[in-house]
């Protein structure tokens, strides 16, 4: 993994009431929580790429009772956010070092009911986009719900990138494109067979 932004700084803005970052986390938490909500079973996987801090799964895991029927791994390569991570974690959920943006990194991990890809595609070119998505069947079990996160800044590729989700084999269950900020969330699900997970690597960051 090739960064060079300091990703332990960048979370301070979601302590900022109202900072679009801030505002992009409530709107994944909402739709994390519609997502449990949807979901009766008794047990549900999840795994998060490039987690941060997992403020997003964590935070709401955190107000939940039903909270102890959710397992799965967060995904992170800055040791400094995987720290914060880990002592937020509930039991069930483990937070690994790792790039996640090769796919053994998701061994152990998957197939998975949600898969969470927040912060990754605003940071990464356009073909690793592109590989990344078509790969995306092969960290979801059957039906699996994958969240996601893209900036809007021109030139936009959102609509693009939806596309490639509908070719990957998901039909989209939300885009939320709010007023006044660059950011959107989507929200796809899989309707494809699932794959087996192979092998190479995804994506590389490039800020």
């Amino acid at each position: 993994m090739t960064a060079t932004r300091d990703w332990y700084d960048w979370h301070r803005p979601y302590d900022e009431e109202g900072s679009p970052l801030s505002r992009r986390l409530r709107l994944v938490q909402r739709h994390i929580a519609g997502f449990l909500d949807r979901r009766s079973d008794p047990a549900l996987r999840v795994v998060s790429a490039c987690a941060g801090q997992g403020r997003d799964l964590l935070g709401v895991l955190s107000e939940r009772p039903d909270a102890g029927r959710v397992t799965g791994r967060l995904i992170e390569f800055d040791p400094r956010n995987a720290a914060v991570a880990r002592a937020a974690a509930p039991d069930g959920i483990t937070v690994v070092e790792a790039d996640a943006g090769e796919l053994r990194a998701y061994d152990g991990a998957v197939p998975a009911d949600l898969v969470l890809f927040v912060g990754v595609f605003g940071n990464i070119v356009d073909a690793d986009i592109r590989t990344t998505v078509a790969a995306l069947p092969q960290l979801c079990a059957p039906a699996a719900t994958v969240i996601w996160t893209r900036t809007r800044e021109a030139p936009d590729l959102t609509p693009t990138l939806r596309g490639w989700f509908a070719e990957a084999g998901f039909v989209e269950e939300a885009f939320e494109a709010p007023d006044g900020v660059h950011f959107s969330v989507g929200v796809h699900r899989l309707t494809a067979d699932p794959q087996p997970l192979g092998e190479g690597r995804l994506f590389t960051f490039v800020r």
